[in-house]
């Protein structure tokens, strides 16, 4: 095997069924049901149990976490070809190889800084192993939550690696439908984006039941009973996430397969994803 692709120990071992020892292996998370959805094994057999009683429930779940991060890809890349060269990804999930933020920023600008924030330790071993950045560019992790973006945008690993005085994109995919009414999700997305500069971007994709709501509410329920808080949103609640001061851009809020797809894509029904996507910019 060339060298440049032979993986260390510690990438080995993260491709097993391994984790560190702070990982509660014996609670389901919401990054390592995603994993599983998208094929891969950094999962246990708690999240598996979890992610299939959703797939009982919604067997289209695989094909609307592949949709979601081919829309996360797309989104960056348009980004990219925009000028922004920061990105802040907040509920990143574990890597994918060749399928992160920093992948599809930096195929566009490779001096592009990413800085990935989750609250898995098993996120945060992946991101040491396997978030290597291109030499012009930089990325960094922080281990936090979406519940305090303060502790987010004072993080010294942010501060040194993004600079908060010129526009970045703010990605939020796939973790605002894990935030219910009661978090204040709105008061978190105002906290996050104050202090962002006019001409920010701010992406969101959020699951649905505006399509197959019967099966979605059954996948709801499925992650709620493995102690995940949910809540899906139809699109005019997708919409109004938007913070005062954002402009949503064209095409508006749309299934994440429709969202500016790859010329020559055949579209999928939406009932098939269940989860729309959108971009914003700060004026």
């Amino acid at each position: 095997m060339d060298s440049a692709f032979e993986r260390s120990p510690e990438q080995e071992a993260l491709i097993a069924e391994w984790a560190p020892p702070e990982v509660d292996t014996g609670r389901p998370h919401s990054a390592r049901i995603y994993n599983y959805f998208l094929g891969g094994k950094s999962n246990f057999p708690v999240d598996r149990e979890a992610a299939e009683k959703t797939l009982a429930a919604v067997p289209q779940a695989r094909t609307a976490a592949r949709a979601n991060r081919a829309f996360l890809l797309r989104a960056v890349e348009h980004l990219g070809r925009l000028g922004i060269r920061q990105f802040l990804d907040i509920g990143t999930g574990i890597p994918v190889e060749g399928r992160n933020t920093h992948d599809a920023a930096q195929r566009i600008a490779p001096d592009s800084r990413v800085v990935y924030v989750d609250n898995d330790p098993i996120v945060l071993a992946h991101a040491r192993a396997l978030l290597s950045s291109h030499p012009d560019g930089a990325t960094a992790y922080i281990d936090a939550d979406v519940h305090d973006p303060d502790a987010i945008l004072a993080d010294a690993a942010l501060t040194e690696t993004l600079d908060l005085e010129r526009p970045l994109a703010l990605l939020l995919i796939a973790i605002l439908h894990f935030l219910p009414d009661e978090d204040k999700p709105t008061d978190i997305l105002r906290r996050l984006t104050d202090r962002l500069p006019s001409g920010s971007y701010l992406v969101i994709s959020h699951l649905t039941g505006d399509f197959d709501p019967v099966s979605t509410t059954g996948g709801v329920a499925a992650y709620r009973n493995a102690g995940i808080p949910m809540q899906v949103r139809s699109r005019a609640e997708v919409a109004a996430l938007v913070p005062d001061g954002w402009e949503l851009l064209d095409p508006g809020v749309d299934p994440v397969s429709h969202w500016r797809p790859d010329p020559g894509t055949e579209l999928p029904d939406p009932v098939t994803i269940g989860c729309y996507g959108m971009l914003a910019r700060k004026r």
